[in-house]
């Protein structure tokens, strides 16, 4: 009974794997990722070009094209000053990205060595453990994952951060077990660029992301597990100190390792979030906007990623739940 209990399990993970695949894409995330100012521009010109058309076709003689072009310019103005006095929430997150920029560079948790940061996580994740918060869920992985700003993370959910700065595939494996007391709703991992800096093959790296999957899957069963893809490097635009092993690096590598870590995923019956192709440009590296150094993302970059969250758990992962 309880083999084919597991077996129901199993085949309802990969059912939902597939099903989450056909309903997420990157086009999708893409329109969702626009703020809101950009739609009512949209319609505002397309409303003052409609009332100038039928106030032209209303006159008995037309307008010589020099006032037309005149007319056309001020209502262009007009409609913009309208907007840029106008807040949008894309414009208030924006702002309070960059009061939190500050904070992040004056986080003292950054000079704590990889030990004092093993026994730091422990610490916090049993003391989440303890007050078993609803919604709980983790972030998990390197330093990509650990200057996420908080004020930027989806507040409908309480968040855990167990990610380290220069951690490997290798060693958050290792270390799952410091919130294994915990109850997430959720977990999501991203893993996978310091291996590649550090000349882990692909193979490693894969096995590795693997059994991370399959560690949580056993430690939290009820747990929605989100592998996310690793992040590209803007290629010769990179102002990172270690600029050099970073052009070593195709991005086309982080993409062939991304297709892998999909597979991983829909075997494993768990979720994946495409972040790659939010992130680039024509050539594939990432965006400069984006990003402080060309490999660590930027408050702008964070925005993106936070809605990316956000899109994604209202989509897939809420309604999985009910």
């Amino acid at each position: 009974m309880q083999d084919k209990h597991s077996l129901r399990r199993v085949s309802q993970r990969r059912l939902r794997a597939v099903r989450q695949f056909l309903l997420f894409s990157s086009v999708r995330l893409r329109w969702s990722l626009l703020p809101r100012w950009v739609f009512l521009s949209l319609a505002m010109n397309g409303f003052l070009a409609f009332v100038l058309l039928t106030m032209l076709r209303s006159l008995e003689m037309p307008l010589p094209s020099g006032a037309r072009a005149n007319q056309a310019a001020q209502a262009t103005t007009s409609s913009s000053t309208t907007l840029s006095s106008t807040t949008s929430p894309r414009n208030q997150a924006s702002t309070v990205s960059m009061d939190s920029s500050t904070s992040l560079e004056a986080n003292p948790r950054r000079q704590l060595s990889y030990e004092e940061w093993i026994e730091q996580l422990g610490r916090e994740a049993k003391a989440i453990a303890q007050q078993k918060p609803k919604r709980l869920t983790v972030l998990a992985g390197d330093s990509i994952s650990l200057w996420f700003p908080v004020e930027m993370l989806p507040r409908e959910r309480v968040w855990l951060n167990q990610a380290i700065s220069g951690e490997t595939s290798a060693g958050l494996l290792k270390r799952l077990d410091l919130f294994g007391e915990t109850a997430p709703e959720t977990i999501f991992v991203m893993i996978g660029i310091n291996d590649v800096i550090r000349g882990v093959n692909d193979r490693t790296i894969l096995a590795n992301q693997q059994e991370i999957v399959r560690d949580l899957k056993e430690s939290h069963p009820k747990a929605q597990i989100v592998l996310q893809s690793i992040l590209p490097h803007a290629g010769d635009a990179a102002t990172w100190e270690g600029r050099d092993r970073l052009l070593a690096i195709p991005n086309r590598r982080i993409q062939e390792l991304n297709d892998e870590l999909e597979t991983i995923a829909r075997e494993e019956g768990v979720y994946f979030l495409n972040l790659y192709p939010i992130f680039t440009d024509s050539a594939g590296d990432l965006r400069m906007e984006y990003s402080t150094d060309g490999l660590h993302l930027n408050p702008k970059g964070y925005e993106i990623w936070s809605v990316a969250l956000q899109v994604y758990g209202h989509e897939l992962l809420e309604p999985e739940l009910q």
